[in-house]
């Protein structure tokens, strides 16, 4: 039995602008760039949902990524408005998945996802995760 439709979501977006140092030779973003468009929506989610990069690391903990996928739909220029969509689904487990949409008014322009794990900061080994992590975000989640 599928029970992924019960798997609590929570979502956040955040504007982003374009900067000129953004682009590349071809007027585009430069396709580098989306994956850090993804860290600053991870970032801002994390914030939002009450678990900030900062207090995760005071705890000892880091969250390294073991994969990124960009799907690129259409360019970004210089002075776009884009909308940086992050969605997590929120469940227990060794890792942690996040999926992005960059949107451009209603236009998705990339969408992708990154894979986390949860690693001893100072043994640089791979732990399981603090169930407080989780319990904040449920707190948020629809």
């Amino acid at each position: 039995m599928d029970d992924s439709h019960l798997v609590p979501i929570i979502c956040h977006e955040y504007p982003y602008r374009v900067r000129y140092a953004d682009t590349d030779r071809m007027e585009y973003m430069y396709n580098g760039h989306y994956l850090r468009l993804f860290e600053i929506g991870r970032t801002e989610l994390l914030r939002w949902a009450g678990v900030p990069y900062v207090e995760i690391e005071a705890s000892g903990l880091l969250l390294p990524v073991l994969e990124a996928h960009v799907i690129y739909r259409s360019p970004a220029f210089y002075d776009d408005l884009l909308t940086i969509e992050t969605t997590c689904g929120v469940r227990y487990a060794a890792t942690l998945r996040l999926d992005y949409r960059i949107l451009r008014a209603s236009d998705v322009i990339a969408e992708g996802y990154t894979v986390h794990t949860f690693v001893h900061r100072q043994r640089r080994r791979a732990v399981r995760p603090p169930q407080w992590f989780f319990e904040r975000l449920l707190h948020v989640a629809r």
